[in-house]
C-alpha cells in the first residue's frame, strides 16, 4: 500500500531483551575489502546524526534530528554510551550504539547498516559483535533492544535469532516524513 508524507499511520513497536550471555561465539569479520570496527570516544553530534540518516532515513529514524544539540552531545559524551562505526572499503557500512547508563542494563539503542551494504552478510557480523560488546561490558545483567514495523522486515528476525526475545508490543501511531511503498505491520 502506497502512504503520502504527512499521512499518519499505526505502527508495532516491538521490545526485545536478552537476559543472558549468547552461546554463539564472537562472529568473524566477513571476508572482502578491509574491515575494522572502530569505536569513536565522544563523537561530534554531526558524526552520529550523518551515520544515523544515512542508515535510518527510509525507516523513519527522525527522532534524533529534533533532540535538542546540548543533549545529544551529552548523551554522546557519556562515558557509558559507546558508539561504534564498521568500517570497510574506506567508509561506513554500519554502526551500532551501546547504551548502558543504566548500570545493569545495556541498551542497544542504535543499530544498522547503510543502505549500499545490506545483503552482503555484514547484519550478523556487526549484531553479533555488538552483542558480544554489551555483554563483555562489567555488569550486564540485560540486553535490550526495540524495532518497529517501519524498520527493514529481516531486523526482528535477525534479533531473535541472535537470542533476543519480544518481551512486549505497543502500537503507535507515527506521521511519515517521507512517500513510502509499503510498512509492514
Amino acid at each position: 500500500m502506497w502512504h503520502r508524507a504527512g499521512e499518519e499511520i499505526d505502527i508495532v513497536v516491538t521490545h526485545l531483551e536478552m537476559t543472558a550471555r549468547p552461546r554463539f561465539p564472537h562472529p568473524p569479520v566477513p571476508s572482502g575489502p578491509v574491515s575494522a570496527l572502530v569505536a569513536a570516544e565522544a563523537p561530534p553530534v554531526w558524526y552520529f546524526l550523518a551515520l544515523y540518516e544515512a542508515v535510518g532515513a527510509e525507516y523513519e529514524w527522525t527522532d534524533q534530528h529534533y533532540r535538542p544539540r546540548d543533549e545529544l552531545a551529552a548523551f554522546l559524551a557519556d562515558p557509558a554510551v559507546r558508539l561504534y562505526t564498521l568500517m570497510r572499503a574506506g567508509w561506513p557500512h554500519g554502526f551500532f550504539v551501546l547504551d548502558a547508563r543504566d548500570g545493569t542494563t545495556v541498551d542497544l539503542a542504535y543499530f544498522g547498516l547503510v543502505p549500499q551494504a545490506i545483503g552482503q552478510g555484514l547484519g550478523w557480523f556487526l549484531l553479533g559483535t555488538a552483542v558480544h560488546a554489551a555483554w563483555d561490558l562489567p555488569g550486564t545483567a540485560k540486553l535490550t533492544v526495540n524495532t518497529n514495523s517501519l524498520d527493514h522486515p529481516r531486523a526482528l528476525p535477525l534479533y531473535q535469532k541472535a537470542g533476543f526475545v519480544p518481551v512486549r508490543r505497543e502500537n503507535q501511531r507515527r506521521t511519515l516524513t517521507r512517500d513510502r511503498n509499503h510498512v509492514g505491520a
